[in-house]
């Protein structure tokens, strides 16, 4: 159970929160966080004694670099908290700045390569410790020999998918219409309750999709998959100094060095480079990408 600030929440009413609609993880309170001191302590304040995993997600408008980030959720067992950006301002998002890029709270989320963008360039936060379930997916399918590593899933199929939650949602695409009629959607306050309804949706069920995830990872795939994650929060975050204000990427673990190679495969396919942009993914002869290879300590990565 979380500790709170003394200072009051917005309550958490029956009335106003998310339906349920799996009796086997039933709809947590929500609050909606218009200052700092709203979030509970060890968010705030990251610490080795008392790990954290968290689902976490950004909705905006054309969230990207440029685009306005408006929330951000945050799944935890006991409550989701909708981080009102618009309301609370830059002062709130950069004091989440801490936990964002702690080692001690991992972030849960599925495909986080925007929302890390948008964290970067408007907040100077560098996302890290992210276990993406998108491509926590891809690697078990991998696993199991069912798919390659090309074949990536939506949120939607993997609520849907028995294995991890088994739950249908139509409401995305109700959001995903109201975005097309209104792209500003996201803007718009006070948070109505379809908004409440379908932020907290987005998360509320990442946490229960982790310890099934975790539970079919094997030590080879959890390795690649914080390499991966890692790769993806920096994916649209390119600058001129070759990452050097990153976290170095996760190093081979030494009890499977001698089984596992990195490939290319594994650096190259999350670059989702924008256009014209190759020069700078790659760097003067190759510098960039050697970087990358040098800081996942990867002897294979051919030149």
């Amino acid at each position: 159970m979380a500790s709170h600030h003394s200072e009051p929440f917005d309550p958490a009413p029956a009335a106003d929160a998310p339906a349920d609609n799996n009796p086997e993880l039933p709809s947590p309170p929500y609050h909606i966080v218009t200052k700092p001191g709203q979030l509970p302590v060890e968010f705030l304040e990251p610490s080795a004694a008392q790990k954290l995993v968290i689902g976490f997600d950004c909705e905006g408008v054309d969230l990207c670099r440029n685009g306005a980030l408006c929330i951000m959720q945050l799944a935890f067992p006991d409550a989701v908290y909708l981080v009102d950006a618009i309301e609370g301002g830059k002062e709130l998002i950069e004091a989440c700045k801490p936990a964002l890029e702690s080692d001690h709270i991992t972030k849960v989320i599925h495909d986080c390569k925007r929302d890390s963008e948008a964290l970067y360039f408007q907040f100077g936060i560098k996302l890290h410790n992210v276990m993406d379930t998108q491509i926590a997916y891809s690697l078990i399918e991998e696993q199991e020999g069912k798919k390659s590593h090309d074949d990536y899933i939506s949120f939607v199929s993997l609520l849907a998918d028995s294995r991890y939650c088994g739950i249908p949602y139509p409401e995305k695409e109700e959001v995903r219409t109201l975005l097309r009629q209104d792209p500003n959607f996201w803007t718009i306050r006070p948070l109505s309750d379809m908004m409440v309804r379908a932020a907290t949706d987005d998360v509320r069920f990442l946490l229960n999709i982790h310890e099934k995830m975790m539970e079919k990872l094997s030590k080879v795939s959890l390795w690649r998959l914080s390499v991966r994650s890692e790769l993806y929060c920096r994916c649209f975050c390119i600058n001129n100094n070759q990452f050097a204000d990153w976290p170095l990427l996760p190093p081979v673990p030494g009890d499977i060095e001698a089984d596992v190679h990195v490939p290319e495969v594994d650096i190259l396919s999350v670059l989702d480079v924008p256009p014209g942009k190759m020069g700078r993914v790659i760097g003067r002869k190759g510098s960039t990408i050697m970087f990358v290879k040098e800081s996942c300590k990867c002897s294979s990565l051919d030149q």
